[in-house]
């Protein structure tokens, strides 16, 4: 059975909870993170929502030139290769 660790927040007149940082950095949540309630009889669980990666359109800067579809296969072997052998970069 997993142990358990129970915390407490106090809900504002608005409904907002702030989420305790423990349980934050334990679902690895920050801000902007979507959240799921499920309703289990009178409890409620939880969980990260899986997110859509349309969401982050528009967050990285756009590369300086077009990449290949042949520069990015390569590029992928090349870290593949890396990393069995070892590599960190």
């Amino acid at each position: 059975m997993p142990k358990t660790h129970e915390l407490s927040a106090t809900m504002s007149s608005k409904g907002q909870v702030v989420i305790p940082a423990d349980v934050r950095k334990r679902l690895g949540l920050a801000q902007g993170s979507v959240l799921r309630f499920v309703l289990e009889g009178d409890a409620v669980r939880l969980l990260p929502a899986a997110g859509d990666v349309r969401r982050l359109k528009g967050r990285l800067a756009r590369p300086p030139k077009p990449v290949s579809v042949n520069e990015m296969s390569r590029a992928i072997a090349e870290r593949r290769a890396r990393i069995g052998s070892g590599g960190k970069r």
